[in-house]
């Protein structure tokens, strides 16, 4: 907002902390924040034009948003980065989930330091072109609890924003939390004054999610950030015949492993059968999913990624699924979404000057 956040916990017709009346207007008789707003400084924040200046050798900033936890907004977030990068594109790979940093295991960088020089804090870097900022650089146990408040997490978005040295970025790829609380207000305001592409939001196709996504849409009308698009992961269970397990359940309850007769059957009776790939549904998408969301809403449908094991495999072990064969299922999917999304007229051209 024009004149500064609005805390929680103010009165309604709240002013903001930063404009010329903060604590002396009407509305602010009895706020529990009269006093701190009075007596804080006000104006324009200063860290916004840091900021502005760091931000201004990088061309693309795209935040990566959900409206749940646990839908692969961070799997997602490590994967387009390590397809720009494969691109030739500089990445950046910003992490601001503060209490929840995977990015670091993510992309392979668990129990790397942070290091300062002259210039700021340098990134941690996967490849030349593929840079990683994250709190869970920071901490010196990575089983530690990041119990902080607002302002605080708030503090540390604006630090690495003005203090890492990215250099000349194409892309700048923002990993958020789920949700839409301080984070979420905070980067995208940080990230306007410098121009921000937009935000690409992160589904699955059960209505327990879309609901969920519906308020992170409107989040970011609100706020005046372009949706580039809506990604539906997750979408039906797809797996090689072959890497499956068979199991028989006894009248007790419990599994007998028939994953080694199912095989030599199969082997025998019907061996183009081991070629295949079995996909069903898990999670109910009779509502018409992301799909049908996006033409509500009037946003950007990006497209479906199946819930793939050898993603979720290369996930954990800190690799691109595009670099080998064994994400065949998964890579494809993220491949076509990322292409369409290059295709995004304030992104096409870089792609093509980069001849993607």
């Amino acid at each position: 907002m024009e004149n500064g956040e609005v805390p929680e916990n103010a009165n309604d017709n709240c002013p903001g902390t930063r404009s010329e009346t903060a604590g002396k207007a009407e509305s602010c008789q009895g706020c529990p924040n009269q006093e701190a707003c009075a007596t804080a400084p006000k104006g324009p924040d200063p860290d916004l034009v840091a900021i502005a200046e760091r931000m201004a050798t990088v061309k693309h900033k795209i935040l990566v948003l959900s409206g749940k936890g646990g839908v692969g907004k961070s799997t997602f977030s490590a994967q387009l980065s390590f397809a720009l990068a494969s691109m030739d594109f500089q990445v950046g790979l910003l992490d601001i989930d503060i209490c929840g940093p995977s990015i670091p295991k993510m992309l392979g960088l668990e129990g790397q330091d942070i290091h300062q020089s002259n210039l700021g804090w340098s990134p941690v870097y996967v490849e030349s072109n593929l840079g990683v900022m994250s709190i869970g650089f920071m901490l010196t146990n990575p089983d530690d609890a990041v119990i902080w408040r607002g302002p605080r997490k708030n503090g540390l978005i604006k630090q690495f924003l003005k203090d890492v040295y990215w250099g000349e970025l194409d892309f700048l790829v923002v990993d958020a939390p789920p949700g839409t609380s301080d984070e979420h207000i905070s980067i995208a305001q940080c990230l306007q004054v410098c121009g921000i592409d937009g935000a690409i939001i992160i589904t699955t196709p059960q209505q327990v999610s879309l609901i969920d996504v519906r308020k992170e849409v409107s989040f970011c009308k609100k706020l005046g950030l372009p949706v580039l698009g809506v990604v539906e992961n997750m979408s039906g269970l797809c797996q090689r015949i072959a890497d499956l397990k068979f199991v028989k359940m006894t009248e007790t309850g419990e599994e007998r492993d028939m994953t080694q007769w199912a095989m030599e059957y199969l082997k025998e009776k019907a061996p183009e059968l081991l070629g295949l790939v079995a996909s069903t549904e898990v999670f109910d998408s009779s509502s018409g999913g992301a799909l049908r969301m996006c033409q509500e809403m009037g946003v950007p449908f990006l497209g479906k990624v199946p819930l793939d094991p050898q993603l979720c495999k290369a996930a954990e072990e800190g690799r691109s699924c595009f670099e080998d064969q064994k994400c065949g299922i998964s890579a494809p999917a993220l491949k076509r979404i990322i292409d369409k999304l290059l295709e995004n007229p304030g992104l096409s051209t870089l792609a093509i000057d980069n001849g993607a």
